[in-house]
């Protein structure tokens, strides 16, 4: 199998048309660097996050476009493993987002592996996702980075919202409230401010957009009709990951935020307002 997977490496590294991929990455970077030259003479302050992420992001998908020519050669037990890791790393990124919270790592990962976890298999069995390499990995990640995402998003602001209502969810608790009465409010604004972006993006299907996969089914000679139906089953697969994957997280780090004697944790709200 090392033979096979080193041979189909250099087969994707010598093709002709990673040649012009490049071509297109430094007609892509001029446009770019045309961004920089306004934040520079505006003095906006943040060129160089721009530079190290655009340098950062190019090194990490030409690395991930031929790990993955190397895993549609492995057998079909390592995309389980792939997506495994997927998971653990997509749990380690949006859990920065409220790492004041105790245990906010292993909820998130918890939380994104249910989500993401569950539409995979049941997609898979439905016959959306097919039993290869290719798909499992490709729409996995897919469905898994978006779940990173709200994820991130619900951290965000369920611990601005905590900051921002101390009083209000003191206030509840002085008069006998318990916990989860006196965040039930602002875990359902971070709810669903974090799957907003997924909403927008449904209600503007064929109409402010046409989704990557799509184009690229209908490039490919696909039936434009099935193409859309496609890529409708995809969106509404990462709402589903996203709504799942918040709603566990919420849950399980919302009592994380009250000490044994149900009151509201100071030591985190400070380091929040901090």
């Amino acid at each position: 199998m090392t033979e096979t997977a080193f041979e189909t490496f250099l087969d994707h590294a010598t093709d002709p048309v990673v040649f012009t991929g490049f071509i297109q990455i430094i007609t892509a970077v001029v446009l770019a660097a045309l961004v920089l030259g306004v934040v520079y003479v505006r003095d906006l302050g943040f060129e160089r996050e721009v530079l190290t992420t655009s340098g950062r992001g190019l090194v990490q998908v030409v690395a991930a476009g031929a790990v993955i020519g190397v895993l549609l050669t492995a057998h079909l037990a390592w995309a389980t493993v792939v997506l495994a890791s997927m998971i653990v790393v997509a749990g380690w990124i949006s859990h920065e987002r409220g790492d004041v919270i105790p245990g906010v790592f292993r909820a998130s990962v918890i939380s994104i592996g249910f989500g993401a976890g569950l539409v995979i298999v049941m997609m898979t069995v439905a016959g959306a996702i097919e039993t290869t390499m290719r798909d499992l990995i490709v729409i996995g990640s897919m469905i898994i980075a978006n779940a990173m995402k709200t994820n991130s998003l619900v951290l965000d602001r369920f611990t601005g919202e905590l900051a921002a209502n101390r009083s209000e969810i003191e206030a509840m608790l002085s008069v006998g409230g318990t916990p989860e009465q006196a965040i039930r409010e602002y875990v359902s604004t971070s709810v669903y401010a974090s799957i907003i972006p997924i909403l927008d993006s449904i209600k503007s299907l064929g109409i402010v957009q046409i989704p990557g996969l799509m184009a690229g089914m209908i490039i490919a000679g696909a039936n434009p009709i099935y193409a859309a139906q496609y890529q409708f089953v995809i969106m509404l697969m990462i709402f589903a990951a996203g709504g799942l994957t918040v709603v566990v997280n919420t849950m399980l780090i919302s009592r994380r935020v009250f000490t044994e004697a149900k009151q509201l944790d100071d030591t985190i709200i400070d380091t929040i307002e901090a």
